[in-house]
C-alpha cells in the first residue's frame, strides 16, 4: 500500500477513480470526478489523496479547495468522503496522512470532511482519534430518507403513505405528464426555481450551474431532469443523479399555478422509476430536518420552517430515515480557524 497525492495543478485517471467510487458500498454522486468538474467551474480546484496497491484504489478521498479572502490560505472539503472501502487500519493511517499532506501544501487552515456514513458512536470515536472535532458548519444535509428500489414497483407504491398513492395517481388522472428534459429546457427549469426561492426563501445557484450541472452529468446517463406539464406548460422540474447503486434528488422547483394536480409526487415517482431502471437500490429525497423520529412525528403538521415544509411531503414515499455522522474539522491554523468560525457565526445572525 502506498500513498498518491494529486494536487488541483495534476490529472487523475478519471476512469479509475470512477469505478472506484462507483464500486465502493459507501461511493457518493458527490465524489465523481464529473461533480469535481462542476465544483471547478465555480470557485473550487480539485485535488486527490489516495491508496494504492498494484495500480488499483483502495481508499481515498477528492478534496475541493477554495481560497480565503486577503490571500489568508484555504478552505480543504471532502463532500461524502473520504471512500475507505472497508479499508484496514493500516491504509486508513495512509489516507488520512496523504490527505493532511495535500492540505498543508495547498495552505489550507482548516480540513472538513462529510464521510457519507450513518451516525454511530464508534465512527465518531475513531475520528476523534484522528485529530478531528465535530464541526460547528455542516454543508450537506445530515438528516434524510432513503427508498428502497428493490422491491417490485407496486411493492414499492404500497410502502408509500397512502394519500402520496393517491397524489400520484391523481396526477395522471388530472393530465399532468412527465418527460426527460432536454437542454432547451434549461431556461423554463431555471424560471420554475426562481420561483420556489421567492415562494420558500432559499438561494438558488446562477442558471449557468444548473446548465453545467446537466451537462456533466446528464449526457452520461447519470443524471436526468424530469418536467411535469400540463396543457404544455412546464409547472415543475427536477434534477436526479445516479452512482451505482443509488441516486439523489438534487434540485426542484415548482409554479405556483396547478399545484392541486399534484405534479411533484408524479415526478418523484417517475424519477424513481428511473433510478430503479438503472439498477440503483436506493432513491435519496435529499434533506429533511434533523430531529430525532419522536420531533419529527410530533410537529410534521404545525411546523413550517426550514425542511419542514419538504418534509411533510418526503415522508409519504415511505423509506427508511438515516442520519448521518456530520462535518469533521482538522485544524491546521487554528487562529485562521476561529475567525473563520466567527465570521460564519456573524453571518448566520444576518
Amino acid at each position: 500500500m502506498q500513498p498518491q497525492i494529486i494536487p488541483p495543478n495534476e490529472n487523475i485517471d478519471a476512469a479509475a477513480w470512477d469505478d472506484f467510487v462507483r464500486a465502493a458500498p459507501n461511493g457518493h454522486a458527490l465524489q465523481t470526478t464529473a461533480w469535481g468538474q462542476l465544483k471547478s467551474r465555480f470557485g473550487w480546484q480539485t485535488g486527490y489523496a489516495l491508496v494504492t496497491d498494484a495500480n488499483r484504489i483502495h481508499a481515498g478521498a477528492q478534496v475541493l479547495f477554495r481560497p480565503l479572502p486577503l490571500g489568508l490560505g484555504r478552505v480543504a472539503y471532502v463532500p461524502k468522503g473520504p471512500i475507505i472501502n472497508g479499508a484496514d487500519q493500516t491504509s486508513t493511517s495512509i489516507l488520512m496522512d496523504a490527505l493532511h499532506r495535500l492540505c498543508r501544501a495547498q495552505r489550507a487552515i482548516f480540513l472538513k470532511i462529510e464521510p457519507d456514513e450513518e451516525d454511530n458512536p464508534t465512527c465518531a470515536q475513531q475520528l476523534r482519534e484522528q485529530g478531528f472535532h465535530l464541526s460547528p458548519q455542516t454543508i450537506q444535509p445530515r438528516r434524510t430518507i432513503l427508498v428502497d428500489l428493490t422491491p417490485e414497483t407496486e411493492a414499492i407504491l404500497a410502502q408509500m403513505k397512502s394519500k402520496t398513492r393517491y397524489n400520484i395517481r391523481l396526477a395522471a388522472r388530472k393530465g399532468v405528464t412527465v418527460r426527460a428534459g432536454t437542454e432547451q429546457d434549461l431556461d423554463a427549469f431555471y424560471h420554475l426555481m426562481l420561483l420556489t426561492a421567492e415562494r420558500n426563501r432559499f438561494g438558488v445557484h446562477s442558471r449557468e450551474y444548473y446548465e453545467t450541472a446537466y451537462r456533466l452529468f446528464v449526457p452520461r446517463g447519470i443524471g436526468q431532469l424530469f418536467l411535469a406539464e400540463y396543457q404544455g406548460e412546464v409547472i415543475a422540474g427536477i434534477m436526479v443523479f445516479a452512482w451505482g447503486d443509488k441516486a439523489w434528488y438534487m434540485y426542484g422547483a415548482s409554479s405556483d399555478a396547478h399545484r392541486n394536480r399534484m405534479p411533484n409526487y408524479l415526478l418523484q415517482w417517475e424519477a424513481m422509476l428511473w433510478a430503479k431502471s438503472l439498477g440503483c437500490h436506493t432513491y435519496d429525497l435529499w434533506g429533511i430536518p434533523d430531529e430525532d423520529e419522536e420531533t419529527l412525528e410530533a410537529h410534521f403538521l404545525d411546523r413550517h420552517d426550514g425542511l419542514w415544509g419538504v418534509y411533510r411531503f418526503k415522508r409519504g414515499f415511505g423509506g427508511r430515515t438515516v442520519r448521518y455522522i456530520g462535518a469533521w474539522d482538522y485544524i491546521y491554523r487554528p487562529v485562521l480557524y476561529r475567525l473563520y468560525c466567527q465570521v460564519l457565526a456573524w453571518r448566520g445572525q444576518g
